[in-house]
């Protein structure tokens, strides 16, 4: 009888054994485990994934468990790059200036600054994602360390392949474990997202399915008109705004968030002409901005922005009757007060005629109130030999009903006032 063979009957009818609970509640993770992904529109994300294109480190802010981590790890997954988590806190600053190893003359070849097993994978690897955790637990001899891995990616004498991007989490000081704040010179080497939760997102994950990360589509035809919109839109804020090129805020708190400095407007640069070469939304261009220079500096410069991308006055009066005006009521206004202007600073009849016409057309189109004040202004314009236009019959109801509120809303405060 073969040595393997079963020696009973009673062997042979017992079959295999059952499975025990361990391997039962293994088989129940991996269909917990087994999710799936699907593209959805996701600002943070873009935004995420946007600033990882442009090769900026990024530092998401949240809350715990607010799914930083999680979505740190998807984005690797979907970027196909492998993920390396260093969690700061835990580290001492050699980890990250590298250690010290002597050799067998240390007077002729000097001591080397050997990096950490995690940093030669990486270099071997040549790409990845690298996942600096907890990063607000690390405290400020850590941070001083981390100065030279997150702006000049070296460890060490190590130099880290261009393939490798940086993205850090932390949390609040408030709800940190031992927490810190950010040094300044640390804090203003990154792109700062605020990560918060969107509750269809997380419902619809804890079902099964998650949205997926995708690199922006760059149009390759738009590289040079999207440098040349980000340098004019930097350098004309900076030329009228010189006090916001170096902006160290005065609390720290703020010192360990966004803040203006020629190097976080060179990333501010960066973002913007990544973000016009894939197209994207405002919104995603929003947070990109105020999380590089702040939210004083960053809504200027969107301003600034805003103001660009308006048709040119010249142009609407030439075709004043197709013209196309923006939506937004504040962009509305900018351009009809540009209209004027205009006008003013080249004053002819058909020029004033066609400003006419495209006032009609904005109270056509939008808000009746957004044409009183270039009306009152176009109609100081008109010189003693021109003809009043037949299209003035039709703003003139707009000019009394708003003149009319105005009144009405500056009799009604009176008389609060009075009766207080």
């Amino acid at each position: 009888m073969p040595a393997n063979s079963p020696s009973t009957t009673s062997d042979i009818l017992a079959g295999p054994a059952p499975a025990s609970q361990l391997d039962i509640a293994g088989a129940l993770l991996d269909r917990l485990r087994d999710t799936s992904t699907e593209p959805r529109t996701d600002i943070q994300l873009e935004a995420l994934t946007l600033a990882v294109a442009a090769d900026l480190p990024v530092l998401l802010w949240g809350e715990p468990g607010i799914g930083k981590t999680a979505a740190l790890t998807q984005l690797a997954a979907s970027l196909e790059l492998p993920l390396t988590t260093v969690i700061a806190s835990v580290h001492e600053p050699s980890d990250f200036s590298g250690l010290p190893v002597v050799g067998d003359d240390p007077a002729v070849q000097g001591v080397p600054m050997a990096p950490p097993d995690w940093a030669v994978r990486l270099v071997r690897a040549g790409r990845g994602l690298l996942f600096l955790d907890e990063l607000s637990t690390a405290p400020p001899a850590v941070q001083a360390a981390l100065l030279r891995l997150v702006l000049e990616r070296r460890i060490g004498a190590l130099q880290l392949p261009p393939g490798v991007r940086i993205v850090a989490a932390a949390n609040p000081r408030s709800s940190a474990a031992d927490g810190w704040e950010l040094s300044p010179p640390l804090a203003n080497r990154f792109v700062h997202l605020q990560w918060t939760h969107d509750h269809d997102v997380v419902v619809r994950g804890l079902g099964g399915t998650w949205p997926r990360a995708a690199l922006p589509r760059l149009d390759g035809d738009k590289l040079p008109e999207a440098v040349d919109f980000a340098r004019r839109a930097v350098c004309e804020l900076l030329s009228a705004r010189p006090a916001l090129v170096h902006r160290l805020p005065s609390t720290e708190a703020r010192r360990g968030g966004p803040w203006p400095s020629p190097r976080s407007w060179e990333m501010t640069l960066h973002l913007i002409a990544f973000a016009t070469a894939a197209g994207s939304s405002r919104e995603v261009v929003s947070l990109l901005v105020r999380g590089t220079v702040g939210d004083g500096p960053g809504l200027e410069l969107l301003a600034g922005l805003d103001r660009m991308d308006l048709p040119d006055p010249e142009l609407l009066l030439v075709e004043p009757e197709s013209a196309a005006l923006p939506e937004r009521g504040d962009l509305r206004q900018a351009v009809l007060d540009g209209v004027v202007a205009a006008v003013r600073k080249r004053p002819d009849k058909a020029r004033w005629d066609a400003a006419w016409a495209l006032l009609v057309r904005a109270l056509d189109t939008g808000a009746p109130d957004l044409v009183v004040v270039p009306a009152t202004m176009l109609a100081s314009l008109r010189q003693e030999d021109w003809d009043v236009p037949a299209s003035i019959e039709r703003l003139a109801g707009a000019v009394s009903v708003s003149r009319r509120a105005d009144r009405a809303a500056a009799r009604a405060a009176f008389a609060t006032g009075a009766a207080r």
